[in-house]
């Protein structure tokens, strides 16, 4: 049975407001006050970044050194240890309450449902839809024994083998868990890296031999918002091209700041090698030194090829020298999350996202 958040909002306009725990023996719908808590001010579930302050004072007056691999500052307070979890948001004694009975709600999973192959494997931490369909289509998937095809689809009771282990499929019948993390430059998005460089998955033992997967990467010279979820069908709707989810950056350049005619082609479309790219918004960041040869700006676009914004400057012979993304759809990077640091999002905020994309609590169509 599919958990409908509509009639939970309902029910709770008119439960009684609770000063503190109670018996919840006859409680209404897990997220039922989703609603009413979005108006939480310190929530950093957003439509926009949150922080307005200018880029280069996001990080500054923190001790630095170089790095061996990049020769690039690095903070070395992080350098050598584990990212630090930090708590961003104290829940009042009614937040406690939604948060444990959105905690406690079930996905029913019918017998015979069945699911598209990669989504399965997705939601199981194979990797992402097209990380598994790449799979398949090598035929490196078994199911039952056979070798699986493309849009297959499976029922709870089949067998998969990948890479000739067998896989168990995790049905997600619980809330979505969502981690997002201030990547620092120098980190690489990967569980393992043969040139031995920091790896993401090392810096948060948390996401050890979890079914997390990230959404999106940022390559290792960028910094910013990295999320993490368990929910394969979450990622692929804040990744998939069709859904056209936003990306914010803040990106310095140096040298010559773009004339006006090059920000109209940004805007319009410029061809790289892969295809056409193309900013949906760029915005020169005001107030800065005149005299500096460092040059600001917000930047909005709703792909993510591979270096795809450093490839854009690069077309007119920029260099960007800082790259930081701020935003990925409604999720911004909070101002008190310092480079380093990882936050878990509580109950409520993941109900909130899932509900942006029209998922269940799961993350679930």
């Amino acid at each position: 049975m599919r958990f409908n958040l509509k009639d939970g909002l309902k029910k709770l306009m008119t439960a009684p407001k609770a000063n503190k725990p109670k018996s919840t023996d006859n409680k209404p719908d897990a997220a039922s006050n989703i609603s009413k808590d979005k108006s939480n001010k310190t929530s950093y579930i957003k439509d926009i970044s949150v922080d307005k302050r200018k880029p280069h004072a996001i990080e500054k007056n923190k001790p630095v050194s170089k790095s061996p691999i990049t020769d690039k500052k690095v903070d070395s307070n992080y350098a050598s240890k584990n990212a630090k979890r930090v708590k961003l948001i104290r829940p009042n004694v009614q937040q406690q309450i939604t948060a444990k009975r959105i905690r406690e709600e079930r996905i029913t999973i019918k017998e015979d449902e069945t699911v598209r192959l990669s989504k399965a494997l997705a939601m199981s931490g194979a990797g992402s839809r097209r990380h598994c369909d790449a799979l398949i289509s090598e035929k490196k998937v078994l199911v039952n024994g056979q070798v699986a095809t493309l849009g297959q689809q499976i029922s709870p009771h089949d067998r998969l083998e990948v890479l000739g282990r067998p896989v168990k499929i995790k049905w997600q019948d619980r809330l979505a868990r969502i981690i997002i993390y201030h990547k620092p430059e120098g980190e690489i998005v990967s569980r393992s890296d043969p040139e031995g460089r920091v790896c993401v998955f090392d810096k948060i033992p948390l996401l050890k031999n979890k079914r997390f997967v990230p959404i999106g990467r940022l390559d290792f010279n960028t910094s910013g918002l990295l999320i993490f979820t368990n929910s394969g069908e979450l990622a692929n709707h804040f990744t998939h091209p069709r859904y056209e989810v936003e990306r914010e950056y803040s990106v310095r350049i140096y040298g010559l700041e773009l004339t006006v005619e090059q920000i109209k082609e940004l805007k319009s479309g410029i061809r790289l090698e892969d295809g056409v790219a193309k900013l949906d918004e760029i915005m020169k960041i005001q107030d800065q030194d005149d005299s500096s040869k460092n040059h600001w700006y917000k930047i909005i676009l709703k792909e993510g090829r591979n270096r795809e914004v450093r490839r854009m400057f690069e077309h007119y012979d920029l260099v960007v020298s800082r790259l930081i993304r701020t935003r990925f759809g409604p999720i911004a990077l909070p101002p008190r999350l310092k480079r380093g640091q990882f936050y878990e999002l509580n109950e409520i905020e993941v109900a909130q996202i899932t509900q942006k994309f029209g998922l269940n609590l799961a993350g679930s169509e």
